[in-house]
């Protein structure tokens, strides 16, 4: 058997993880009632149990975030959720806080969240020994990186693929609670990274006005699918749990065909769950939300990595303005557009300005309200109405393929069903043996009854009909047939699925000795959970405790190479350093760590 390979998409609610399972995920991923990452994407148990049980017919999974840092006071609530979740027939949790490693655990599956920073081999071998059967990688990381940690380690590896970025390292942004008291590290971030800053130097002087200058383009890694998988990532996962059902939809679908296309004739890689997906639309991510697109430093740095005009959506390109009329407008391509469509373009200030199209007429484009772009403005298409409308109806439909054997037996007749991952049952029917008047369609009569599967997730892609002589069958007995072994193959793939269990921890020493703000430890479980394994000092989260003059955001991110001015580049600077960001009444000062590479951010000072 291969290696199992795995496409992971991001559920808000119930509906949307059953249309993530339907377009071709192999797990899905969705937010706890409470103390999840994405605090406006909490779901009930009820649901998360639904869900579970419409996932595992396909042997999918279904991974429930509690990706928060707790308080003491939550803890004894998180235990408890925990155990209804498993309950509820989750197959893993996503965890950031090592306290709950300390709790009176179910033998779920743990994975370690992004948040928890997992960045370098060291961090991933020792959660690797502490019990998490799977690590989901720094966002940062570049393919030599990846390799090097998968060379290293026998965890599973999983890394996202496609969405949104984070500017900070996951798990290492403060600068939300700091200036709102709303937490990123618990699930309620205030996106301070989206606004528009301007880039002063100690003089005084903006080098740069009013852009978005800690915004990043959107993950796209699409073309890396193959480069990944051979670096030793298992599971390719998409961000967006605040999404709608429509960008799951698409970009899973997406993602499914990159992958399917990848693993085709290799041996060594198995998709991880079951069933094939029909598509009946062409998936397209430009027709999705994204802030462009980046590889961010998979292939190492790079400029280019933000859209430092708007942290909108700019969406699919659709040409340039050719002629404008009195109330009309014509482009350049193309592109067909549509009554109610979405279009924007950045004007000569770089500010994004969007409008809605009215009517399109023999190439004639009529704007919303007569706004009227000027010639060889470029535009953009950030809502296609014809896109979105065939995204609201059936997209896709999966289906487990299942070989049948109808075969005849001393006292009537027996059917076999085997579903592709390995069920198999039989029935034995009693029947009146009578032969058939018209001989010649008998077994076409079977295999036409045994195909009609359309009200189930089955397929029939083989159907053998061994029989001594063509039988009188009537197609209501057949239907009847076809009707109890489904059910019987139903019941026999629901007891048969298995759950992994959580690995069981080894000894194992943290690679710090002291433990600054930076390990987010903010209850006592977690603190005497570092302290078992070697830790001698623990500074409290930056949650737990005020602290002053601490950075407030840690990343790769450097606004100075992403400006053209990164002194290992050679670059002699005119202006004096340090450089501070400026939003409204608020400075922060940057730190530039070149020896790393990396860049901070420090608190705000007031101006």
């Amino acid at each position: 058997m291969g290696k199992l390979i795995e496409l992971l998409s991001p559920a808000k609610n119930i509906e949307i993880g059953m249309a993530a399972i339907n377009h071709g995920a192999d797990a899905v991923y969705i937010g706890a009632p409470q103390f999840s990452a994405r605090a406006a994407a909490g779901n009930s148990i009820q649901d998360i149990a639904s869900l579970v049980k419409y996932a595992h017919q396909y042997r999918s999974e279904i991974f429930v975030a509690i990706n928060t840092i707790l308080t003491d006071a939550q803890l004894p609530q998180a235990e408890r959720l925990i155990r209804q979740i498993y309950e509820a027939g989750a197959d893993a949790l996503i965890v950031q806080d090592m306290g709950i490693l300390k709790l009176d655990l179910p033998p779920i599956e743990l994975h370690a969240s992004t948040q928890t920073d997992n960045r370098t081999i060291e961090k991933v071998k020792f959660l690797q020994d502490v019990g998490f059967s799977r690590v989901v990688l720094a966002r940062e990381l570049s393919l030599q990186q990846i390799k090097e940690i998968s060379l290293n380690t026998d965890v599973e590896l999983e890394a996202f693929v496609h969405g949104a970025l984070c500017v900070s390292y996951s798990g290492q942004c403060y600068m939300s609670e700091a200036m709102s008291g709303r937490s990123a590290n618990r699930g309620q971030c205030a996106q301070y990274c989206r606004l528009p800053y301007n880039l002063l130097d100690v003089d005084g002087r903006i080098l740069v006005k009013n852009k978005h200058l800690l915004s990043l383009k959107d993950l796209d890694l699409s073309e890396s699918v193959s480069e990944m998988l051979g670096a030793g990532i298992t599971s390719f996962k998409i961000e967006g749990r605040l999404k709608d059902i429509g960008y799951v939809k698409n970009i899973t679908a997406f993602y499914r065909r990159k992958i399917d296309a990848i693993l085709e004739g290799k041996s060594e890689y198995q998709r991880a769950s079951s069933g094939k997906t029909i598509f009946f639309f062409e998936p397209n991510p430009e027709k999705s939300f994204r802030r462009s697109a980046t590889d961010y430093f998979l292939h190492g740095r790079h400029k280019g990595i933000i859209q430092p005009e708007t942290p909108k959506s700019l969406g699919e390109s659709v040409g340039k303005v050719t002629t404008v009329g009195s109330d009309f407008f014509r482009l350049e391509q193309g592109v067909e557009l549509s009554n109610g469509d979405g279009l924007c373009f950045l004007n000569k200030s770089g500010e994004l300005v969007g409008f809605r199209v009215n009517k399109v007429e023999s190439g004639k484009i009529y704007p919303a309200d007569r706004f009227l772009p000027e010639k060889n403005t470029f535009l953009y298409r950030n809502q296609d109405q014809a896109f979105e409308r065939i995204l609201r109806g059936k997209t896709a439909e999966r289906r487990v393929g299942v070989n049948i054997v109808f075969s005849e037996s001393m006292t009537g007749f027996q059917v076999k069903m085997i579903s592709e991952d390995g069920s198999e049952v039989s029935l034995d029917f009693l029947s009146e043996k009578q032969t058939a008047q018209k001989v010649e369609v008998v077994e076409n009569n079977i295999r036409n009854q045994f195909s009609k599967l359309g009200n189930t997730i089955y397929e029939a892609q083989n159907i053998d009909i061994q029989i001594r002589q063509p039988w009188f069958f009537p197609a209501s007995r057949l239907a009847e047939w076809r009707r109890e072994i489904t059910d019987l193959l139903d019941a026999e793939r629901a007891k048969s699925y298995s759950r992994k269990s959580r690995r069981l921890p080894i000894q194992a020493s943290f690679p710090q000795k002291n433990l600054t703000y930076l390990g987010n430890v903010t209850n006592k479980l977690a603190s005497g959970f570092y302290h078992e394994h070697g830790v001698e000092h623990i500074q409290p989260g930056f949650e737990a405790k005020a602290l002053a003059d601490v950075p407030l955001m840690f990343t790769r991110h450097c606004v100075k190479n992403e400006m053209g001015w990164c002194p290992r580049e050679g670059h002699k600077p005119n202006f004096r350093e340090p450089l501070y960001l400026t939003h409204k009444g608020s400075r922060f000062e940057l730190i530039f760590d070149c020896k790393k590479c990396e860049m901070q951010i420090l608190p705000a000072q007031k101006l």
